[in-house]
Order: structure tokens, then sequence, then C-alpha cells
């Protein structure tokens, strides 16, 4: 029978160790789920990923109600890959939660150590790169771009990368080398779209997209949350255009793209009005 008391408890040490009960019996050889079972650390990988973004979608709406699921969501990938590692004898939660708890008192020595906190949050930034710099240097990471995690979403690569180039100087002087620069790669995506093979066409693209990151940056925009704002202002205009549509009795595939066209500059025209009225 489960523990009522338990189950209820406000404890978060509790609630965090009935949660490893529950991942050790998922993964338990004899009695636990086939399926959690079989698992490894590249199959759960996605999922850790997607549990990522769906926090920060939660956080995007608002949802304070679907934060709390989205993080325990998060939390349960934690537990899931500290199990398996566990189970490989590699390390276990606890290991997990000791390095997080050390290096965040190491990088904090304003709080934890003897240094003022009488500091700018930007002099703050800086400590604290110039403290994870000493890390990767104690991790034998001599190169400039060592630790730049491969598995990033590729946009937030560019922009770590980049920023990790222009800390030792590798970048462009002001932010009109980088509106030339997107120009010359545009002009060399339309070159190889006519004359270049189709992975030639990719490479050119991968390139603008690139130098897009590098504007972003040197305008202090994060490219992901303006993509992210992008994709969702996208979808509702797109929506919008539904919307008109569906009170004709008609859906995108009734129509064609000169009348969608239309419902959608109607849209953004609507859009636009009562962004003012509520200003």
């Amino acid at each position: 029978m489960p523990d009522d008391t338990l189950i209820h408890s406000t404890d978060p040490a509790r609630q965090m160790d009935r949660l490893l009960a529950i991942m050790r019996a998922l993964r338990d050889p004899e009695t636990g789920c086939p399926w959690d079972i079989e698992q490894t650390f590249a199959t759960i990988a996605p999922y850790t990923i997607e549990e990522a973004y769906e926090v920060a979608d939660a956080i995007e709406r608002g949802d304070m109600d679907d934060l709390r699921g989205e993080l325990g969501d998060l939390l349960f990938q934690s537990v899931f890959h500290a199990q398996m590692a566990d189970d490989a004898g590699a390390f276990n939660f606890a290991d997990v939660a000791r390095t997080m708890s050390d290096k965040m008192v190491a990088r904090h020595p304003h709080v934890f150590g003897d240094e003022s906190r009488d500091k700018s949050v930007d002099q703050q930034s800086a400590d604290w790169e110039t403290i994870k710099a000493a890390e990767r240097a104690g991790r034998a990471e001599g190169r400039t771009l060592d630790g730049v995690a491969i598995g990033l979403p590729a946009l937030l690569r560019a922009l770590k990368l980049q920023k990790r180039a222009a800390r030792v100087g590798f970048d462009w002087p002001d932010v009109g080398h980088v509106i030339d620069k997107i120009a010359e790669e545009a002009a060399e995506v339309v070159e190889a779209r006519d004359t270049l093979s189709h992975d030639a066409l990719t490479e050119e693209v991968g390139d603008l997209l690139f130098v897009m990151a590098n504007l972003a940056r040197h305008l202090n925009v994060n490219p992901e949350d303006a993509l992210r704002a992008a994709n969702a202002k996208f979808q509702r205009r797109f929506e919008g255009v539904e919307d008109a549509l569906a009170l004709a009795g008609k859906t995108p595939a009734d129509s064609d793209l000169e009348e969608m066209d239309t419902l959608w500059d109607q849209v953004k025209v609507a859009e636009k009005a009562k962004a003012e009225t509520e200003a």
C-alpha cells in the first residue's frame, strides 16, 4: 500500500526520495517497466531537450500550473539519466546534486565566500566567465571554443561560439560590418541556388544563418528568443487567416495564395490597431 503521508508530504527532501525510489522501481531489471529498462542516455536525450523547451513554453504563456508540471518532467529527466548512470556504476543522483552545489558555491564567491557583493551585474557576469574559464582550464579544455556543447540547438550554439571568439578579440568591430556580411552571404545563397549542388547550397544557407545570429548578438538580441517570438507571431497570424476563411465556410485548402495573402494583411492591420489601442 502506498504511504499516504509520503504522497501528500510537502517536504522537498521526502518528495525527492519518493521520486528516486519510483525511478529505481521503473528500472528494476526483474520487476520494472520494460520500456524504461531498455532506455539509454542516447534514447532519453531527445526527451530531455523536449522537456526543456516545454518549460520555456509554459513560461512564455505565463501558465504556472503547466510550469509546475513541466518542471517536474524536466526534473524526472535528470533523475532518469542519474539512475542509468547509477546502474552502470558511474555516478548517482547524489553525485549530480553535490556537483551542482559545489559548482554554484565556487561560482558565487560574493555570496558564499569573502568577496564583496558591491559590484554591478556586468562585473558579476565577467567574474562568472572568468571562473568558468578557469574551470575549463582545469579540465584541459585549452582551446577557446572547447566546451561549447555540440548538442545545443544550432542557433544557440552559433551564439555561444561567437561570444567565445569575441572574448579573445575575434569579432566584427561594429554592426555595420555584420550587415555587409549578411548581404554578401545572401548573394552567395542566390549564386548557389542557380549554379551549385544541394550540399553547397546547404552550406551557404548555414553561413547566412550563422551571420544572422551574429547580427542578433551585436544588437544585444537573443536569436533564440527572437525566432521563437517570430514563430509565435506567424502561428497567431496564420490562425487568424484560418479563422477568417472559416467565417466564409472555407479552409486553407479551399483557398489560394492571393486570398490568404490578403487576409494575412488584414490580420496584421487588426493586430497593430489592437496593440495601439492597448498602448
